[in-house]
């Protein structure tokens, strides 16, 4: 059987070849059982004695989903039409909004609207809580619920009603789908050698795309990185380890997960042909950072590659695998836990930065809404972009002052 690992916000996967399922050691077999046929003894009672007639399946669908949603926010039960949906996500374009959700506090939560995308330009922020899809309640509502309501032929629209920090009241989202084309990479020359990069996603063409972009950069005259993952909700594993593996020397480990069964533990180690091992960095991150941004920039910072600047990352750190079923459905299951080189484990927590630079509330909204047109301005007018020069300036300095023999520089805040 074909398994799918998935460590973004929504249902982005890698697929592996693994073997079959294993058995806990520690499963009763026959207290399951047991509780088997109290499951059954229900089921035939409602299936006889419930009010409306219910199809069998319906039946056993709502008995899997109340289930899994007794887990965690990440676990749940897929049928044929949103498993098909899920396949969807590695591609880079769909029809929908541009919003990433998770569920955080049993609430539906914006980690990321991704730029230039509709619920980039209405104004959804992260941290954002959605409470209602089209006048729907989203309390109890499975992720793959909620996600399969705001996707839509483009052109459509749909209403988003939010709670957000700071604000007396719900406000609503009118925001009309489109066809959603993430381009993953973008980048320009901050002068002075710096080269400013900003991944979107984690996408399958994206480690392709970095390393385009960076032999450009270098043939331009690069001397410094600033990496920018703020905003950036994850995506593929693979492509964060690819990522990854431009920056550090090849053999060293990236990230490792680790579960109740064997099969779910694993370790992804750096295996780079072309690289950048001694290029001056700053990560910038911030709590849109999840998932496969945290990987990275978790990496980057333990092997003390780059210098993490900005705010507190989301702590998106589980790993779920897509588990195909029977009958064309499919099951999304939390099995592993992912963790940084050192040991670090990213979920629930996030990653703090190495300097914490905080955004002013206004100039933040105000970006969201009316983004420039001129994102070089931005750039100039981005607080945390402005203090990460100074650092790579800084970094610049002191590189110069050591010995020649000396192979890299490395600045860490005390």
């Amino acid at each position: 059987m074909k398994r799918a690992f998935v460590i973004g916000a929504l249902l982005v996967v890698l697929t592996l070849s693994l073997g079959g399922s294993v058995a806990s050691k520690g499963t009763d077999n026959g207290a399951t059982y047991e509780q088997l046929r109290l499951f059954t003894e229900v089921l035939s009672i409602v299936q006889n004695q419930y009010v409306d007639e219910v199809p069998p399946k319906e039946l056993i669908y709502s008995a899997i989903k109340g289930t899994l949603r007794g887990l965690d926010p990440h676990s749940s039960f897929l049928d044929p039409e949103n498993y098909r949906e899920m396949q969807v996500e590695t591609s880079g374009s769909f029809g929908g909004l541009g919003i990433e959700i998770t569920l955080k506090d049993d609430v539906l939560t914006v980690v990321s609207p991704i730029e230039g995308t509709p619920a980039h330009r209405a104004g959804l922020q992260t941290g954002d809580r959605i409470i209602k899809i089209d006048g729907l309640s989203t309390k109890d509502m499975q992720l793959s619920d909620a996600v399969k309501r705001m996707r839509g032929k483009p052109g459509t629209k749909v209403t988003i009603t939010v709670v957000r920090e700071g604000w007396a009241e719900a406000k609503d989202f009118d925001i009309t789908r489109e066809q959603i084309r993430v381009q993953s990479v973008r980048s320009h020359d901050l002068g002075g050698g710096i080269a400013y990069v900003k991944l979107r996603q984690f996408q399958e063409q994206t480690p392709g795309d970095l390393s385009g972009t960076l032999e450009k950069a270098a043939k331009n005259g690069m001397k410094a990185l600033l990496l920018d993952l703020r905003n950036n909700p994850g995506g593929l594993l693979t492509a964060a380890v690819e990522v990854t593996e431009e920056f550090i020397d090849d053999g060293k480990l990236v990230v490792y997960t680790e579960g109740r069964v064997r099969n779910q533990n694993m370790r992804f180690t750096a295996h780079a042909k072309k690289s950048y091992p001694t290029l001056p960095m700053v990560v910038l991150v911030n709590q849109g950072s999840a998932s496969a941004s945290e990987i990275v920039a978790g990496a980057l910072q333990d092997w003390k590659r780059a210098i993490v600047l900005g705010t507190q990352t989301f702590g998106k750190g589980s790993v779920q695998t897509i588990i195909p079923l029977s009958d064309g459905s499919g099951l999304r299951l939390t099995t592993a836990k992912y963790f940084t080189p050192n040991g670090r484990s990213i979920h629930g927590k996030g990653i703090t930065p190495d300097i914490v630079v905080e955004l002013p509330k206004e100039p933040k909204e105000a970006a969201a809404r009316q983004p420039s047109l001129d994102p070089l301005e931005d750039l100039k007018k981005d607080i945390q972009v402005q203090r990460a020069i100074d650092v790579i300036k800084t970094m610049r300095i002191i590189e110069q002052q050591r010995p020649a023999q000396s192979p890299q520089v490395q600045v860490r805040p005390q």
